[in-house]
């Protein structure tokens, strides 16, 4: 009857693997094969689903390493039995700032270019230093997933705790689907948290071999109410050794083998006890296969799939946070040039309001000039100081922001009270770019840009989650067989009665033969008393509403993702063609800008020479003056939007680790080999003065 009961079991199982299709997970084989398709085709429909966009450039090295350990490799048994078994200790944080910051300090100011400051940001920034770590997170998420254990996922997002500078031009999206992150709200799941179907499914077998033992030794003395059946004796005595081991171990093929050894050695008392010691083994193995649910080394290879693309996506992360930065420091190296370009011009301004005062006062004390142009010339001296002290506020505000971008620690009183002097300025030389058609400039934009990468990857992640969700859907039926067997010996007890009564009389020795361990343990496995069998569990879930809910937000999901996609390119292309008109417009406000300051200038140095003929006022020299401030400040500020802007143009490139030629290797490893080679700047001038007039000036360079 229980034969007829397993066949029909059998049965069942083949009927609906019959019905049921398995649905295959495919599997990323090449870890260096471009990661998207020319085109994207709707499954269900045949229509273009994403436009035509080139294959994004994928960040190399392949997982980038940042220290000497690596942490995607576990600690092995060899040469060290114990070493699975041990801590490992990362490695503190360097607190300290790198030797190349106190190499440009001279006479207690730093005078640093915009490739120190590049390249001091690299080292010593804390937002990369913080970014850098997620690359070995991201490998202790590999590790954890080649043991078959779920992922805890890693945080790519970008670290913006660097103080000035501008923001990225495009937001990558953090949550559920691609979608951008939000606070917890009248929507949200557990603990205020909208989750993901990301890692759902059946949950892969542990693939990490696990071995048990029990060993206990057990006393008993059992006080017996009737003597009968113990052969006179009141009380019993039992001493019993138990050795059971097991060993269990998932395959990727949903398949769990688990093995079984146990043992027991006994010592009683017990006249009708045939052994004492008594020995007795068994022994099982079990073997288990999901037909289902869980079948496949597609579903049970999984994580392993998605931590290496999350590895990835932490690489393009890790590339896309040096580019933020390196395009922040940018911006703030500028915003400190404007800044220290500003405090020069007051200075000049307030010494030329100081002159004409102290000239209009000589003219008061000979009488040639009325009272009140002296007052309006000492009003002029106060506000051009006011402005100056809020320039050197400004200035000493820039260069803290400066300090705290390229250095770790600002607690040494040298460096937190040295100046920063920069020594480089913009140039206006048309960059390759801007002569660039818009087609080939967005095609570089798709291709280089890690957030495209990082979108693709998640694609692939969210692709596997919807084949998982599906296996989810079915029932659960394992076919499982096991073999064993089990033995029993031991030595003839030398209480051993051979009859019942009062006066039965011990056994001789002999009557019981004597069975060694050894003897014991080859009943195991001779056939002599095998434990042998095969069967069929099956778990239908009734209206199976939970998976299905899942999966079909599974395919929400990457629904999601393929919309953000296409809004990255939409955002890309418009921004990209943006910043290149930015450049044309920037340049030629520059322009724009440097002719209104030469023209305050010759105005000023003309009504100064009609002042000292006595053709004019103070008041009016004073209005040239104020207007030469303005024309300069439209200069500085003109000046710093083009610098900030063209910086911009790179980031949004994503080309600036090629055009400056810094080294991802390097910067993973927290030291730069080499100082970075930035095109397109030129020294400080000297302030600009007056012009002659000309007739037939040249054309204005584009």
């Amino acid at each position: 009857m229980r034969l007829r009961d397993m066949q029909a079991a059998a049965s069942i199982g083949l009927m609906l693997m019959s019905v049921i299709v398995q649905p295959a997970l495919a599997q990323q084989t090449n870890p260096t094969a471009p990661a998207m398709p020319q085109t994207v085709v709707n499954d269900t429909t045949g229509q273009r689903g994403l436009p035509q966009a080139p294959q994004p450039k994928l960040t190399e090295p392949l997982y980038l390493r940042d220290t000497n350990h690596d942490y995607a490799q576990p600690k092995s048994h060899f040469w060290n039995p114990v070493a699975p078994y041990t801590a490992t200790d990362v490695p503190a944080p360097r607190l300290d700032n790198t030797p190349n910051l106190d190499a440009l300090m001279r006479d207690g100011k730093i005078y640093l270019s915009l490739s120190d400051a590049v390249m001091l940001a690299l080292e010593n920034n804390y937002d990369i230093a913080i970014a850098r770590l997620n690359l070995d997170i991201a490998d202790t998420d590999l590790l954890r997933a080649k043991a078959g254990s779920s992922l805890r996922g890693i945080s790519t997002g970008l670290v913006a705790n660097t103080i000035g500078g501008s923001g990225t031009t495009v937001v990558g999206g953090g949550g559920p689907g691609g979608t951008s992150s939000g606070a917890g709200g009248g929507g949200t799941g557990t603990s205020g948290l909208v989750l993901s179907t990301n890692g759902g499914g059946p949950l892969p077998e542990q693939l990490d071999p696990v071995l048990t033992g029990n060993l206990q030794y057990e006393k008993v003395d059992q006080l017996q109410t009737n003597t009968l059946f113990s052969g006179g004796l009141p009380t019993l005595t039992t001493s019993t050794g138990t050795y059971n081991f097991g060993y269990q171990q998932g395959f990727v093929t949903g398949s769990l083998l688990n093995v079984t050894f146990d043992n027991t050695r006994v010592t009683t008392n017990n006249p009708f006890s045939s052994y004492s010691p008594q020995l007795s083994a068994s022994f099982r193995a079990q073997l288990t296969q999901h037909l289902l649910q869980g079948f496949g080394w597609g579903i049970n290879r999984r994580f392993i799939v998605q931590a290496k693309n999350d590895r990835r996506i932490t690489d393009s992360a890790f590339r896309q946070q040096v580019i933020y930065t390196v395009n922040q420091v940018e911006s703030i190296y500028w915003g400190l040039v404007s800044a220290y370009e500003d405090e020069q011009a007051k200075e000049r301004a307030l010494a030329q309001s100081s002159q004409l005062t102290s000239d209009n006062r000589k003219q008061l004390e000979i009488g040639t000039l009325a009272p009140l142009d002296v007052v309006n010339s000492d009003s002029a001296v106060a506000s051009d100081k006011q402005l100056l002290v809020a320039s050197q506020s400004n200035l000493e505000y820039q260069q803290l922001i400066m300090k705290q971008a390229i250095a770790r620690n600002l607690n040494d009183p040298q460096l937190s009270s040295a100046p920063v002097i920069p020594t480089d300025r913009i140039s206006l030389a048309r960059l390759p770019e801007e002569d660039m058609s818009v087609e080939d400039l967005v095609k570089q934009a798709y291709t280089n840009n890690p957030q495209i990468e990082q979108a693709v990857l998640n694609m692939k992640n969210n692709q596997i989650t919807i084949k998982a969700e599906k296996n989810g859907l079915l029932p659960t039926v394992d076919a499982y067989a096991f073999y064993g067997g089990n033995g029993l010996g031991g030595a003839q007890s030398p209480n051993l009665l051979c009859g019942f009564g009062a006066g039965a009389a011990h056994c001789p020795p002999g009557t019981v033969p004597t069975i060694s361990y050894g003897g014991t343990f080859g009943s195991l496995f001779d056939s002599s008393s095998p434990d042998k069998g095969v069967g069929v569990n099956i778990t239908i879930t009734l209206r199976n509403r939970t998976a299905q809910a899942d999966q079909a937000r599974s395919q929400m999901e990457y629904r999601q993702s393929q919309m953000r996609l296409q809004q990255l390119y939409t955002q890309i292309r418009i921004n990209v063609i943006n910043g290149q008109y930015a450049l044309t417009n920037d340049r030629a406000q520059v322009k724009a800008a440097e002719a209104g300051r030469d023209y305050a200038l010759q105005s000023l140095d003309a009504e100064q020479k009609k002042y000292k003929l006595g053709a004019s006022t103070s008041a009016n020299v004073l209005q040239q003056e104020r207007n030469l401030a303005a024309a300069e400040n439209t200069l500085i500020s003109d000046t710093a939007v083009y610098a900030k802007d063209r910086a911009a143009l790179s980031q949004l490139l994503s080309n600036t680790l090629d055009k400056y030629g810094i080294s991802i290797t390097d910067v993973a490893q927290g030291s730069v080999a080499q100082a970075p080679v930035i095109p397109g700047l030129t020294a400080p001038k000297p302030p600009a003065t007056a012009k002659p007039i000309v007739e037939n000036p040249a054309p204005l360079a584009q």
